[in-house]
């Protein structure tokens, strides 16, 4: 069976990684894919615009119409696309979703929520493999190593993202808190200046850096007095995430409606 994909941001960077790792897939189609309304990739061929062979198949400026064939959703765009995306699907044949896209704030987190009810929805700060074992052993050193260890996070990403710290980050640091049997929001500390610098006891601390076309770098830090480990993570390329997400969509497509992780689909 040939699953059916349409991809949202079809010309960008993360977008065209969908549309070339698809392409090389077998079982997987893409029949549609969108962009905003001023972007001047609207009408051009998506296999043309991810540099491979013509697919027949151009930009559109809507999710209706880009996804009038699909029957998964691909979204690494912003809050505000994503969310409009997520109300319209509602009147095509998608039934599931793989949502990248990260920087949502709480009300934006409960429409997603209410989507789940509507589709399978598969959603991560990161789609990567290695990113996801990662999450698991942060979570067992935070849980054994104790709260005598202090706990840093550091993420790093090319100049145009907009987000910090990165959701990638988020997840690690959540997933740090949860071996702790903490709140995350209660023990998460985003902002050092001054004389407000000071580190207090428990607290998970972010720091962020944005330049040059850095993909991602994300590193968790474990102090303690006489020691320190530290877990990394560098992405080489963007193909570790599309991989991820069209395993994602592999996996959702015969789901339930609800809200997933990476963790579902890898059993993990």
């Amino acid at each position: 069976m040939t699953i059916q994909l349409a991809i949202a941001g079809a010309a960008g960077r993360m977008g065209r990684a969908l549309i070339a790792a698809a392409s090389d897939e077998r079982g997987l189609a893409i029949v549609g894919g969108s962009e905003r309304a001023d972007n001047p990739a609207l009408g051009a061929d998506l296999g043309i615009l991810a540099q491979g062979d013509a697919l027949g198949v151009v930009c559109l400026d809507s999710p209706e119409a880009a996804a009038h064939k699909a029957e998964v959703w691909v979204d690494f765009t912003t809050p505000s696309a994503s969310l409009s995306a997520l109300d319209a699907l509602r009147a095509t044949r998608v039934r599931a979703i793989v949502l990248g896209t990260t920087g949502f704030d709480v009300a934006q987190e409960a429409q997603i929520a209410e989507a789940a009810h509507h589709f399978a929805i598969v959603r991560s700060g990161n789609f990567s493999l290695g990113i996801n074992l990662l999450m698991g052993l942060v979570k067992q050193a935070a849980e054994r190593l104790g709260p005598d260890w202090d706990i840093e996070i550091f993420e790093a990403h090319h100049r145009r993202k907009v987000d910090a710290p990165s959701g990638t980050a988020l997840m690690l640091g959540q997933a740090a808190a949860e071996g702790r049997h903490v709140s995350h929001s209660e023990v998460a500390s985003y902002d050092r200046h001054g004389g407000a610098s000071a580190r207090k006891a428990g607290e998970i601390g972010y720091a962020s850096a944005r330049g040059g076309g850095i993909i991602g770098e994300h590193e968790v830090m474990f102090a303690s007095d006489d020691e320190v480990i530290r877990f990394s993570h560098s992405a080489l390329n963007r193909t570790i995430f599309a991989k991820g997400a069209l395993a994602a969509a592999r996996w959702a497509v015969g789901q339930k409606p609800g809200l997933y992780s990476m963790a579902d689909v890898l059993g993990l």
